[in-house]
This record gives C-alpha cells, structure tokens and sequence, in this order.
C-alpha cells in the first residue's frame, strides 16, 4: 500500500469533502423550485378565474408567461396582496402599473391599472391599490389583471402564494365493491 504525503491526504480530503457537499446541497434552480408557503390573498374580489397561466421562461430572456391574467371587470379594485410597500406606482410602456415591495424579498406586480397608490405608501393585504384598466392584449374578457411575482430577478407562480379559502373535508372511504 503506497502511503501519501500528509498535504496530498489533506487535499484528497478537502476535495472528498466538497465532493459530498455538491451532491447533497441541492443547486440554486433546485433550491428555486422549492414549495413556497402561501401567504397572499388574492388580487381581485371575489376569487378570480384564470385566463392564462403561468409559464416559466427556461432562461432569463426566454419566451414565457410571467405572471398569470386573472378574469376582472374595468374599473374593478385592485387589491394588495400582502403587506409591504409601493416601489412604482405610473406609467410604464403606456400601461399603467403598480409594484409592492413585500418581506422576504418577493415583489408583486399589478398590471393595466389606475393606481391609487404612489411610491413609498405602505400598504396592508387587502388594501384597494388601484382598479382594473381595459385593454391587457390576449384577454378573453372585458377586461384583465396581469399579476406577477418575483423574488430578486427570478419569477414565480402567483397562484403558489395564494393562501387557500377552502376547507378540505375528508369522507369515508367505501371501498371498491367486486
């Protein structure tokens, strides 16, 4: 058995080391698609249909749908979907639109509206920032919210947020009869 020079063995033990750690420390995309907890309400009253999901980009200029089209009224409300802060509320590539700063990094969207809000207001779920603006391209439906999530530069489902208003109830189970 051939022995090794004591820095060879450290450096054979470091690299075992690393090794391991690589394949037990999940990937910063893997870490991404981690289950977030729901914590926000929705963007609209009562409950919305969704008339286009989200579609994850599979690279930062890729195609995708960034957000989701929740089905609204012109003129409906527009409510925050959780605490935070507005960072823009305006004008943006003719559309008016209102972003909310909330904890943990994560930052929501609202699009075509009539802010009702300005930059730096602090907002409480629920709180009306806006209302429903017609005319968002592809709406099936009088009119349309986009509403879109991102933490830091990533994007992320909306609709994974959204703390659910149902209660699950659990029946008996007949059994199948042959």
């Amino acid at each position: 058995m051939t022995a090794f020079h004591p820095a060879r063995r450290a450096r054979y033990l470091v690299l075992a080391v690393l090794t391991l750690l690589l394949a037990v420390v999940p990937a910063p995309a893997a870490r991404a698609q981690s289950v977030v907890e729901p914590r926000f309400a929705w963007p609209l009253s009562p409950a919305p249909s969704v008339a286009r999901p989200f579609d994850a980009p599979e690279h930062a200029y890729g195609p995708g749908h960034r957000g989701v089209d929740l089905v609204a009224s012109p003129g409906q409300d527009v409510l925050a979907a959780g605490p935070g802060y507005v960072v823009f509320a305006g004008r943006l590539a003719g559309r008016g639109v209102v972003s909310v700063e909330h904890d943990g990094g994560l930052r929501t969207t609202y699009e075509p509206v009539e802010p009702r809000v300005s930059s730096g207001d602090q907002v409480s779920q629920g709180q009306v920032i806006g209302t429903v603006a017609a005319g968002h391209a592809g709406c099936p439906a009088a009119a349309c919210l986009h509403w879109g999530v991102r933490r830091g530069e990533e994007y992320l489902n909306p609709l994974r947020l959204v703390v659910p208003d149902t209660v699950l109830r659990l029946k008996p189970w007949e059994g199948v009869v042959a």
